[in-house]
């Protein structure tokens, strides 16, 4: 992991000693490291899943199954997500010439060296035409498989985005199409208004061919496992890539609730609120619903989650002598509003030692949303951050020896280049001579330009993981 101001690692700290802005910064940087370490996708999968003789046996947390290959004429791939090729070439590893063929879509240089299964790159966050087209080859390697045919899904975040497939059908004989574009105005609305991902993929089941069951509908009657990887708080399996390969939930009722509640039912195009009052009125199939014949030829296993990233990052915490407490690993809401809450930490850990004792430690995890005021660039991490920069500002003396990093698992923090960014006494003091106002920049959301100008940017590149991000604060 690169980011702007790497210095080599320190040695451990003593407790109640100060220690160097920089010596914290290269903390921080290697309990993140540690959490992403814990969660790589093909260690997660190598180290669970294996081939003895014709038997498959799969061991993580809570499941344990075994399944006979010799019980099946050929075995597919499918997948998609931004961490789906390191998940693919962990089969290609397993499996080998086992594996007929596959296809995954992964977003733009979120890629793996495979041999056996196809890659096919498309848009993240904004779906676009090689998303369609990738959606397009899945449902039709779903629609070859048959009851001979054991058909290995690798679903993580991201996959929604990346399987853009928008409903076509029929009411009484008339055609009812929506195009990639009514789907990119929809999610452009709703990234805009600040609505959850739960909420996104609500909306993107109920408009999408794809999604919210129907994948695992049209590989029905072949026999599935599927790997997921969650990026989603709580981990519901509906919502990680708005739920391929389970039941949904959610209705078009609930779809059409969250436009109400977001007040966007008026600017999202057309034919996107008449697909869904359409749905809601019963003259378009709903989702893949519990008690469908298709989920008991299908066994889904959770592989990674924010909490097994959080537990590692606390190991190194520990090892690099920090007292530790958790918060939460289900942190939502706005990533102002969180920033506040952990700087409030901060500040009782810094005067009272509340909570825990120096040098601390403190994680939490989850993904908080953004709502867009202004027209600058960033991402949810960045932001957080930078309101936590903010409120150092209005108390520095009382937050001289507390560093804090958010940063996002994939290493994207929003449409930018980094995962997140550091709040410091090192980078105000940087904002400072620079001349930069932290409250410009917040009002505008250009959390990215703000700490590109004074290196505090988290730079990983992509990690080919994604389960949330990571708040990670020391006080020492």
């Amino acid at each position: 992991m690169k980011d702007a101001d790497s210095p080599p690692t320190r040695n451990m700290p003593k407790k109640n000693t100060h220690m160097e802005p920089s010596e914290s910064r290269q903390h921080l940087k290697e309990i993140f490291e540690a959490g992403l370490n814990r969660v790589d996708p093909f260690q997660m999968i190598t180290d669970h899943v294996r081939l003895n003789g014709t038997t498959l046996e799969i061991k993580f947390e809570n499941t344990h199954k075994k399944t006979d290959l010799a019980d099946f004429r050929q075995i597919y791939i499918l997948g998609a997500g931004k961490a789906t090729a390191p998940m693919a070439r962990a089969f290609e590893t397993i499996l080998g010439d086992k594996i007929k063929k596959g296809v995954i879509a992964v977003k733009y240089g979120h890629t793996a060296p495979l041999e056996k299964i196809s890659i096919m790159e498309a848009g993240h966050p904004q779906p676009d035409e090689n998303g369609v087209r990738a959606a397009l080859r899945l449902m039709e390697l779903a629609a070859e498989a048959d009851a001979s045919t054991l058909v290995i899904t690798l679903i993580s975040g991201g996959g929604s985005a990346l399987l853009p497939l928008p409903m076509h059908c029929e009411i009484a004989g008339n055609p009812v199409r929506l195009t990639l574009a009514d789907k990119q105005a929809v999610t452009r609305e709703l990234l805009i208004c600040g609505a959850d991902i739960t909420e996104i993929n609500c909306i993107r089941k109920h408009l999408s061919g794809i999604k919210g069951g129907r994948l695992l509908e049209q590989i029905a009657p072949a026999t599935s496992l599927n790997f997921i990887l969650s990026d989603v708080v709580g981990d519901d399996l509906s919502s990680i890539a708005s739920g391929c390969t389970t039941y949904d939930p959610t209705t078009y009722d609930h779809a059409l609730a969250v436009l109400e509640k977001y007040g966007i039912a008026d600017t999202v195009p057309p034919k996107v609120l008449q697909t869904l009052q359409l749905g809601s009125s019963g003259s378009i199939p709903e989702t893949l619903k519990q008690g469908h014949q298709a989920l008991d030829l299908s066994t889904n296993f959770l592989i990674g989650t924010n909490r097994l990233a959080m537990s590692a990052a606390g190991e190194k915490a520990r090892s690099l002598g920090y007292n530790l407490t958790f918060l939460t690993s289900h942190v939502t809401g706005e990533a102002k509003e969180v920033a506040k809450l952990l700087a409030g930490v901060a500040a009782d850990i810094a005067s009272e030692e509340m909570l825990t004792r120096k040098p601390a430690c403190v994680i939490s995890g989850g993904e908080p949303v953004v709502t867009l005021q202004g027209k600058g660039k960033g991402g949810r991490n960045q932001e957080m951050a930078l309101a936590f920069l903010a409120e150092m500002e209005r108390n520095p003396d009382l937050f001289q020896n507390v560093s804090f990093l958010a940063a996002s698992t994939d290493g994207n923090d929003g449409p930018t280049d980094a995962a997140g960014a550091y709040a410091s006494p090192e980078m105000l003091r940087r904002a400072a001579e620079a001349g930069l106002s932290i409250s410009d920049y917040l009002q505008n959301n250009d959390s990215y330009h703000f700490f590109d100008a004074i290196r505090g940017l988290c730079k990983t590149g992509p990690t080919n993981t994604n389960v949330c991000d990571l708040h990670i604060l020391v006080v020492t």
